[in-house]
């Protein structure tokens, strides 16, 4: 114990080293270096940091988040898809219609019907059947059908005419199909125009037979229904063929209150300009 010297002990000098002391002789080895100091042991050592490896000295560090080089790339985006619209769309539709998975008419709008079609031909086809036009699908389909004719682009509904009633094939007459959902204005046999149309529900049928226009009102609105029916021609009690802008909004989602609606304004308008009070309305 250091603290159990005597003084003497403290300033006498070493005892030499004896051939019999238990202690090791001393290496003969240099003297170790001293513990170096904090700022030496910086320069001496450099500390593995607790983070990935670094990178590159020409490249920035990526942002957190940034795909690696394992990282799979996303599949690229589908040419056309729900909610899609226009030319594109009407094109896709023909096509699908000659290889015989689109039973309507084109329309220019990508809705749960083509999606549907899409998907029955990719299935047909061995592609991934998610309803999505890609690149693969698209060549695919190009590859089996030939360019639409500007007929199969702008028919005139979207639903193929039925044939017309006998009554229709004279005189002047509005023939309107409920198998078809088609009205067709007919002079002497000849279709002069054509559109879509929709019915009344099961609670409220549109009435089947032959009729005559009563009477025609361009901006009716129903008091009955508090709604408006604009370019209406009556032709059984309150029942009409007029445009309705649910119809154009929501298609056969909806039914009429037993009016025949008309979801093309421009082609109603037109044809509320040549029908007379008195002639035929055939509805079958």
């Amino acid at each position: 114990d250091a603290g159990a010297r005597s003084p003497a002990a403290v300033t006498a000098p070493p005892p030499a080293p004896s051939a019999t002391r238990s202690t090791p002789a001393p290496d003969p080895t240099p003297t170790p270096t001293p513990t170096p100091s904090a700022s030496e042991e910086g320069e001496r050592r450099t500390p593995t940091p607790p983070v990935a490896p670094p990178v590159s000295a020409s490249r920035p560090p990526a942002p957190p988040g940034t795909p690696t080089a394992s990282t799979a790339p996303p599949a690229p985006a589908p040419m056309l898809r729900e909610g899609a619209q226009g030319e594109k769309v009407r094109e896709l539709q023909a096509r699908l219609r000659q290889a015989g998975h689109f039973d309507l008419n084109p329309t220019g709008y990508y809705g749960p019907v083509t999606t549907a079609s899409v998907s029955a031909f990719q299935k047909r086809r061995g592609l991934t059947a998610d309803g999505q036009v890609t690149r693969a699908t698209w060549n695919d389909l190009t590859a089996r059908t030939r360019t639409p004719t500007r007929a199969e682009l702008y028919p005139p509904t979207t639903r193929p005419i039925a044939d017309p009633d006998p009554r229709c094939l004279k005189g002047r007459a509005l023939c309107i199909s409920k198998e078809s959902r088609t009205l067709a204005w007919m002079i002497d046999g000849k279709i002069v125009s054509a559109m879509d149309v929709r019915f009344g529900s099961e609670l409220t049928p549109t009435r089947e037979g032959e009729f005559g226009v009563t009477f025609k009102s361009r901006d009716h609105h129903s008091t009955l229904y508090d709604t408006p029916m604009p370019y209406a021609m009556f032709f059984s009690g309150g029942q009409a063929v007029h445009y309705s802008a649910d119809f154009a909004a929501n298609g056969y989602n909806g039914a009429s209150h037993g009016c025949v609606n008309v979801r093309d304004r421009e082609k109603i308008a037109a044809l509320f300009e040549q029908v007379r009070v008195g002639e035929k309305v055939i509805v079958y």
